[in-house]
């Protein structure tokens, strides 16, 4: 299945197998492990997983990648009995078993509390559903690398236990989305923290800057000419180097900031640019124009 001989696709890969008991928290896992950028699949066929592999291979791009494998995968148990033996057996993947478990008073609590059907449990009876599973899943929890009991965690719990057990040393877990937007156009809704620039002197009425955007240095350097603008800039970086520590804390995975003027193309490019470099000296940052490019398309439909 993993011939060492073919293309590798990292010198190291980090995988993790996530299972256990059906309503232990495997969908709350998975979420979590997006978060720390793993590649993720939920309810991966263990049969599947070889032509899984091959296109892994074949992207050469991803280090980190959890799996979602259970019951619902009938033929489950052998499968992935030899699906790990081999994955042991090379050299270059770190390979961990994450196992998920709760009392079974609490998992019928929460099959109860959503009205779903256990997968073992043909005959409607969650309790015996659970028995077959245990069952079945005994000799798996006994060699898996981690298990966690969710019986008295809460979601947000759970993921600060995965967090603890996953995240690498270098890693906060944390991203920051820096987008620059033309008010003209709406504001992003998924943002967090909105700040509105159009105080500021505007490229716009300039002729020769019209035509730029706040990537190019003489709308950059323009915008960044005015005491105005730089005491903006210095106060809110201030203001959200402040405040960054405290959403890490709370355990947000990502923060959105967006920055506005009125069409998106001068003045909230050039600061979001501009802070959202600084920022990226101590956190991730994804920074991303969302309309600078709108005026050229619409002078050129015109």
């Amino acid at each position: 299945m993993f011939e060492q001989g073919e293309k590798k696709m990292s010198d190291h890969l980090d995988l993790v197998i996530i299972t256990g008991m059906s309503g232990a928290g495997k969908t709350v896992a998975i979420q979590s492990f997006e978060d720390l950028g793993y590649f993720c699949i939920d309810n991966m066929p263990p049969n599947l997983i070889p032509k899984f592999w091959e296109l892994i291979k074949e992207s050469g791009k991803i280090t980190k990648i959890a799996l979602v494998v259970d019951l619902r995968s009938r033929s489950f148990f052998e499968e992935i009995q030899a699906m790990l033996v081999e994955i042991e057996n090379t050299a270059f993947i770190n390979t961990r078993v994450l196992f998920l478990d709760a009392s079974d008073s609490e998992l019928v609590s929460r099959y109860k509390e959503t009205r779903r059907t256990h997968p073992l449990a043909m005959d409607g009876l969650i309790t015996e559903g659970i028995r077959k599973e245990r069952a079945v899943l005994e000799e798996l929890k006994a060699d898996a690398s981690i298990v966690i009991d969710t019986t008295e965690l809460s979601p947000r719990q759970l993921r600060e236990k995965i967090n603890e057990e996953f995240r690498s040393s270098t890693d906060t877990g944390f991203r920051i989305e820096m987008v620059s937007f033309g008010y003209k156009y709406g504001l992003p809704i998924d943002a967090d923290i909105v700040m509105d620039v159009r105080f500021l002197p505007n490229p716009h009425y300039i002729a020769e800057l019209r035509p730029l955007t706040g990537l190019e240095e003489p709308v950059y350097d323009y915008v960044m000419g005015f005491s105005s603008t730089e005491n903006f800039y210095q106060q809110f970086l201030s203001l959200l180097q402040s405040i960054l520590p405290g959403y890490v804390e709370e355990g947000k995975s990502n923060l959105l900031v967006a920055i506005g003027c009125t069409g998106g193309q001068h003045r909230s490019v050039a600061l979001t640019q501009r802070i959202g470099e600084a920022l990226a000296q101590d956190y991730k940052v994804n920074i991303t124009h969302r309309d600078k490019a709108k005026r050229k398309e619409t002078v050129n439909r015109s």
